[in-house]
């Protein structure tokens, strides 16, 4: 895979240290076990796989370089590069400006851009109407281009089944940049739909039967259709793609059921299915493939509590608390400092998009106190470093990282 040029602040020795031990012990990347790291007197389970992908290490890459290459002209990012509030930091203190917040407000007009200006398109991708804007001003909107190739790879799925007539299901957090970009460019090749979850997606289903009257449909799914979406013929034929961060199990579940209701409803068999429901086959990428699968493998566990670490509003992070949330309580914090002291920590609790504080953290009087941490594609892994040794200095551990 290739290298990536990141800055060494992102890196840790003790993490890359356990990730190359464990890369060189299982190649094949069958053991999804966490890597136990015993400081007496509280005993840390990493997860398997977690941090820095190879999309955000590429978006890492370029975004620095381009800054080192313009020196003296104006550099901006479409909206966060990546949802991770250190790599934003720096890049803004090296004078890179959003154009937009996370959820596409503007912030700097557009319209303000010259051709003389840098636009870094982020790793989330764009749309296809800002990059038409962008491209009328004079500015390449290719030049400068993080895009992930795993979303890239969506968007060419999704014009592959529009090629062969099906309208597109995209699988997404409605204003999530991702999601936002993928519908655009599913929408510009064929009908699309956006649904969040399974509750959506049973209630897209009516409209396929007629369960529901169609003119129903443009109310409930309001500002998630392609102009022109005929839901009384734009759902017979479908296909699904996904977010690359959602839950794999979730986005399995969505297709599945959808395709079942148009078996049931077309009265086709396994065999003859494919006349109405597209084989998408997962579109999720590897990294959040093998994040997920380590967090399951983590669970394994027997532990007290867990820990996972990432930007607050990162999606393929939300999922990984999810799943530990599950079996034990879990901490979502975006740095160190949330830990204040080995009673008292501030975390994310990110189904009420807010901070909350508890005074529980870890349990009193226990040794060794067992602790699970991961991390998303977009955290660095000085960060986890960062998180370990606080953890381990207001809980008194025998042992330091060194």
């Amino acid at each position: 895979m290739k290298k990536f040029n990141v800055p060494g602040k992102y890196r840790s020795t003790l993490i890359s240290a356990v990730k190359n031990k464990r890369k060189e012990a299982d190649k094949m990347k069958k053991d999804f076990s966490p890597t136990l790291l015993d400081f007496g007197k509280v005993q840390v389970y990493l997860a398997r796989h977690f941090g820095f992908c190879y999309g955000v290490e590429n978006a890492i890459d370029i975004a620095f370089r381009t800054v080192e290459e313009n020196p003296g002209k104006r550099i901006f990012l479409l909206s966060e590069m990546i949802h991770n509030p250190q790599v934003n930091a720096d890049l803004q203190q090296r004078g890179v400006q959003f154009l937009q917040d996370t959820y596409g407000k503007e912030i700097i007009p557009v319209e303000s851009l010259t051709k003389e200006d840098v636009v870094i398109i982020p790793a989330f991708g764009t749309t296809l109407a800002i990059e038409e804007k962008l491209n009328h001003i004079g500015i390449p909107t290719e030049k400068y281009n993080t895009t992930c190739p795993f979303v890239e790879k969506v968007w060419n799925r999704s014009e592959q089944i529009a090629k062969k007539e099906y309208s597109i299901v995209v699988h997404g957090k409605p204003t999530h940049e991702e999601t936002r970009a993928t519908f655009s460019h599913a929408a510009f090749h064929t009908p699309t739909v956006v649904v969040n979850n399974m509750t959506e997606a049973i209630e897209l289903g009516k409209y396929i039967t007629g369960e529901k009257q169609a003119g129903d449909f443009y109310i409930e799914f309001k500002g998630r259709f392609s102009e022109g979406f005929d839901a009384a013929k734009d759902l017979q034929r479908i296909g699904v793609v996904n977010q690359t961060t959602m839950l794999a199990s979730d986005t399995q579940a969505i297709a599945d059921y959808l395709k079942q209701v148009i078996m049931d409803h077309y009265q086709l068999t396994a065999a003859t299915a494919e006349e109405r429901f597209a084989d998408t086959r997962d579109t999720l990428c590897y990294a959040t493939n093998d994040n997920q699968t380590a967090v399951y493998g983590m669970l394994q566990t027997p532990a007290d509590l867990a820990v996972v670490v990432g930007g607050y509003n990162s999606s393929n992070t939300s999922h990984l608390v999810e799943l530990c949330e599950e079996k034990l309580p879990t901490f979502f914090i975006n740095s160190a400092d949330k830990i204040l002291s080995c009673s008292e920590i501030v975390h994310y609790n990110f189904h009420t998009k807010e901070e909350i504080p508890s005074h529980h953290f870890l349990p009193a009087g226990k040794t060794p106190i067992k602790i699970l941490i991961t991390s998303g594609a977009s955290c660095p892994d000085a960060v986890v470093e960062e998180v370990i040794e606080k953890i381990l200095e207001v809980a008194g551990a025998e042992k330091t990282v060194e």
